[in-house]
């Protein structure tokens, strides 16, 4: 993924009561298509990249329709090309200023990442998102004044290329809005003052072009950021008490948080404004409660719920516009919101389903199809030599390890917590190989490392072995020591006539 984003989204709920909305929001809908379906986020931050091709496959034999991109990656959109997977493009927030400033970047970006790939067979383009979250709030409103002008030139550019139907949208955090600490309900539902007026600006652009608001929803993070959220509030299918107010009944955060954007889109007189989920996931790694049970429990609520046509309780009876994140896991994706950053995926980094998903929405336990013809690097893995006598650089090489590959599997409550402190070590040694492609003196750690050819993996801790992308000298000790042995001969043989 090209953007770094995090999702800080502290939502809604003041102490422990909830009071739910009563006003009725009949009017505003949720974007969908006639053959309805819920979409997948494809995120490429990850040190060793799956062929897109193999990608592709793996989307349409796994019945994906919809796919969100952060960036028009090249490879990709080739690899798309004849597929009919609706696609939606991200614009980079990085691109923003020069957009807003030059009416020519912005047709210069639409003519090579669109109008290249629209015609006959090509590529189903159907949205432009222009910028990931630029109002976050950890951006401090580095983007605000750039947003709403690229906006403009893409749409203006769309129209000149003839691209009609291509929509543009703009994905924001759900922290764009809220719920005041004095009245903490979804009909209280504001956008954040400091920035209200850019942010109308942009809906009431997107509403008279007909476009949708995206926005993307994190229940897990309601849960991650607060130690008394109720935990079966999080889901679809919780027992906890329902919530009530009036004839309104709230049973999961996720309709509460929507309903607050609808009600904040109302209060300025955006009726019937179509809503599209950028986001939504639930992570498989990297804190207590992200787990493979848990992120297939919400994500096939989120399917069932989606596709259901249910709505929400203040808004019945739609079925709702909504991309899973994420399709794979992302392990160069920054941690800084925390360690589970990198383990959003429904598959792992090698295209392995983590578990079973029915996307049709019926909530069957339907297998999911892997990436196929993978390629690995060799079945070695690095670890702490246990011959090793002299300990005394071990933390700072540990820790260099770390910094230089992806430890969040160590982490509390992850799955390889449990592992000892050789066992950490040797996690933490095997990770740095494996994304360095296997090198040789990629297992040194001043002579603390040491190739084995046995797992060392255990039923919780899997130490993976990497994709191989063709970077891998795949030079083991016993093969470099003979390619040494022939590159001095070759020397001598070419100084011996000199002398």
């Amino acid at each position: 993924m090209a953007e770094e984003r995090s999702k800080l989204t502290m939502f809604f709920f003041s102490h422990q009561i909830i009071i739910l909305c009563f006003f009725l929001f009949s009017q505003t809908s949720i974007a969908s298509s006639n053959t309805s379906s819920v979409g997948v986020n494809w995120g490429t931050m990850a040190s060793h990249q799956l062929p897109p091709e193999n990608v592709v496959k793996m989307l349409q034999d796994n019945g994906f329709t919809k796919l969100k991109l952060f960036e028009a990656d090249q490879n990709i959109l080739d690899a798309l090309i004849g597929s009919d997977i609706e696609v939606m493009i991200g614009i980079p927030n990085r691109f923003l200023k020069e957009m807003a400033q030059d009416t020519a970047v912005a047709a210069s970006w639409v003519e090579e990442n669109v109008t290249a790939y629209s015609y006959h067979g090509g590529v189903n383009i159907k949205y432009i998102a222009v910028g990931n979250e630029p109002f976050l709030q950890t951006y401090n409103g580095t983007y605000v004044e750039f947003t709403l002008p690229a906006l403009i030139n893409i749409q203006r550019a769309l129209e000149e290329a003839d691209l009609k139907s291509v929509e543009v949208t703009v994905p924001f955090n759900a922290d764009i809005y809220f719920s005041p600490e004095a009245n903490p309900v979804p009909s209280a539902g504001d956008f954040r003052p400091e920035l209200r007026d850019a942010t109308i600006e942009i809906i009431n652009f997107l509403y008279s072009h007909d476009s949708p608001f995206t926005v993307n929803i994190y229940p897990f993070l309601s849960l991650y950021g607060n130690a008394y959220f109720p935990l079966d509030f999080a889901f679809f299918d919780g027992t906890n008490k329902p919530l009530r107010d009036g004839n309104l009944v709230y049973t999961n955060v996720f309709d509460a948080n929507l309903d607050t954007l609808i009600c904040a889109l109302e209060r300025y007189s955006f009726l019937g404004m179509k809503i599209i989920v950028g986001e939504v996931g639930w992570p498989t790694d990297g804190d207590k409660n992200a787990n493979v049970k848990s992120a297939k429990r919400f994500n096939q609520g989120m399917v069932k719920h989606a596709m259901s046509g249910n709505g929400t309780p203040a808004r019945k009876g739609v079925i709702m516009d909504v991309y899973l994140f994420s399709l794979i896991n992302e392990d160069a994706k920054s941690i800084a919101p925390g360690t589970f950053e990198r383990h959003w995926g429904i598959f792992e980094f090698d295209g392995r389903p983590k578990y079973e998903l029915d996307l049709s929405g019926k909530g069957n336990d339907k297998p999911l199809v892997p990436v196929e013809d993978v390629k690995y690097l060799p079945k070695t893995w690095c670890v702490l030599d246990p011959n090793a006598y002299n300990l005394d650089d071990l933390p700072d090489n540990i820790d260099y390890a770390c910094s230089l590959s992806d430890c969040t599997a160590l982490g509390y409550g992850s799955s390889c917590n449990h592992l000892t402190a050789i066992g950490n070590a040797s996690y933490a040694f095997n990770m740095y190989y494996q994304m360095h492609d296997q090198k040789t003196w990629d297992c040194d750690f001043l002579v603390l490392g040491l190739v084995i050819d046995e797992d060392p993996s255990d039923e919780l801790c899997e130490f993976p072995v990497m994709i191989d992308t063709g970077n891998s000298p795949r030079l083991q000790p016993g093969s470099l020591r003979v390619l040494t042995r022939v590159a001095a001969t070759v020397l001598v043989m070419l100084v011996l006539p000199i002398l």
